[in-house]
């Protein structure tokens, strides 16, 4: 809702008028250049007015923006699912955090210059920056409840405003920017600050820290088994990962320092086996639950990671399977319901052909089984997901009946939500889970049952999903994100 405005007299930076760039790294540059002025210009005044009585002026900054316009309908290499233009006219994005998505604007930027043909003009917006948002990171500013201070904090400052907090664009809405011209980036900058400060909080590390290949699971155990992983490459100079960041921002760069137990674990525990380019991999450990899966997800995709992939377990549902056999989804049952308003349940979430090789290959290189042999400890097909964990309490006939008929061959309560996201965020997205019991046929989750199956299968489930997730880092960006993720009109920014 649209926050009231007190009769202050607006202060602002002093104005500074567009400027034209043809050079992307200097487009971003300058849009650093402005986004610090912003946030320099909030921070003093609130330091100077927090403690004290109403000042008498009203102080606002604005999020700093891209702008690009065109006039031909220029045809563009039609393989690229990204990058470009789809017809003439003026797109605009606001833009948050530029040292944080530095790579990220240099590469959209540069690709909209060279496939137009034009510059692009960098400036402040007509969006105004919340001042909570403004001190992301900086532990010495804190914004106090509002109540807290002698006058209210929405008469002196702007606040988070969810007319601009929204997935309006991405969702594929009818979304034009205040001025007439067209989104060119799916997400506004009020919409990424929201997600980068929920992120901390869920995940209790840092932004900066999260890597463009995210593995989730529903499982602690494989936690322990990626710190393993990340403490074998990190004692090898020649794998290319630098580091490894736990809970709290813990940062170790060798496979022998030693990490506290953290005493409060946050929501979703996140780790990160990091690399110099941002090219390592993020561990989300999301619990148990389809909320928390479409949680995590609508977060992190403002990061626009290459790839995300669900790694965790499953009850088998064909008597054929075992206890520790794979499931590679190329299709979901989705009753999950979270997701229903954004996407409806009758949107097909297709499988991605190189995802799909990937995680195969990685399966076959990881057990060193190939082709035929392949199923006998692998079925392809399509998994269920639903939001009851305790389904079997209830009369099964009717979801017995869908499952059958849907040609399930797995359950579980997270994979169809994280596809079904990725799908919606344009994130190229995969699933492979691990059968840990067989309900339909006697086989429960029981402690005893499945203490062997969790100390010989988990180490070599993640390993599959981190094999498969470097094997896709070496594929070319273009080739991962796939055009049957782009619908009618796309934004240019990936």
């Amino acid at each position: 809702m649209k926050q009231t405005l007190s009769n202050l007299p607006i202060m602002t930076p002093p104005h500074t008028p567009h400027k034209s760039f043809s050079d992307a790294a200097v487009a971003v540059a300058h849009l650093e250049k402005l986004y610090a002025e912003a946030t320099a210009f909030l921070s003093s005044h609130f330091s100077s007015t927090v403690t004290g009585a109403q000042p008498s002026s009203r102080y606002r900054a604005f999020y700093p923006e891209v702008r690009i316009t065109t006039t031909s309908f220029a045809k563009t290499d039609s393989r690229l699912s990204f990058g470009h233009l789809a017809s003439p006219g003026r797109y605009a994005t606001t833009v948050t955090r530029p040292d944080l998505f530095r790579s990220y604007l240099t590469q959209q930027i540069g690709l909209l210059i060279e496939n137009h043909e034009v510059e692009v003009s960098v400036g402040p917006s007509m969006t105004p920056m919340p001042v909570h948002f403004a001190f992301a990171g900086n532990d010495d500013i804190t914004v106090p409840q509002d109540g807290a201070m002698q006058f209210p904090l929405r008469d002196v400052f702007d606040v988070p405003d969810l007319a601009t907090t929204n997935d309006d664009i991405v969702n594929g809405y009818d979304v034009t920017n205040e001025d007439g011209s067209m989104p060119l980036a799916p997400f506004t900058a009020q919409r990424v600050d929201y997600s980068l400060a929920r992120l901390s909080h869920y995940t209790a590390t840092d932004p900066s820290h999260f890597q463009n290949h995210v593995l989730f699971t529903n499982y602690q155990f494989y936690v322990s088994e990626f710190e393993a992983y990340a403490r074998e490459v990190l004692s090898d100079p020649n794998s290319g990962y630098t580091s490894f960041v736990s809970t709290g921002n813990v940062e170790i760069t060798d496979g022998d320092t030693e990490i506290a137990p953290t005493e409060k674990m946050p929501q979703m525990p996140t780790y990160h086996l990091k690399r110099a380019d941002g090219s390592g991999i993020t561990l989300v450990n999301i619990g148990v639950g389809p909320s928390n899966a479409k949680t995590a997800t609508d977060h992190i995709a403002v990061l626009r990671p290459h790839a995300w992939l669900m790694v965790g377990h499953c009850a088998g549902l064909r008597n054929s399977q075992s206890l520790g056999d794979f499931v590679l989804a190329h299709g979901y049952l989705r009753e999950d319901h979270v997701l229903d308003d954004d996407l409806p349940v009758w949107v097909p979430i297709p499988a991605l052909a190189e995802i799909q090789i990937a995680l195969e290959e990685a399966v076959g290189e990881v057990t060193q089984l190939k082709g035929y042999d392949l199923k006998k400890i692998m079925r392809t097909g399509t998994v269920a997901t639903i939001d009851n964990r305790n389904w079997e309490l209830r009369d099964q006939s009717g979801p017995v009946q869908r499952l059958s008929q849907s040609r399930a061959v797995a359950l579980d309560m997270e994979s169809a939500t994280i596809a079904a996201n990725g799908f919606r965020f344009r994130v190229p997205y995969g699933t492979l889970l691990c059968v840990s019991d067989k309900p339909l046929h006697g086989e429960l989750k029981l402690p005893g049952m499945a203490s062997d199956f969790y100390k010989t299968q988990v180490a070599r489930h993640l390993k599959i999903g981190i094999r498969a997730m470097e094997s896709l880092r070496e594929e070319p960006l273009e080739r991962i994100h796939s055009r049957k993720l782009r619908s009618f009109e796309e934004t240019a920014f990936l």
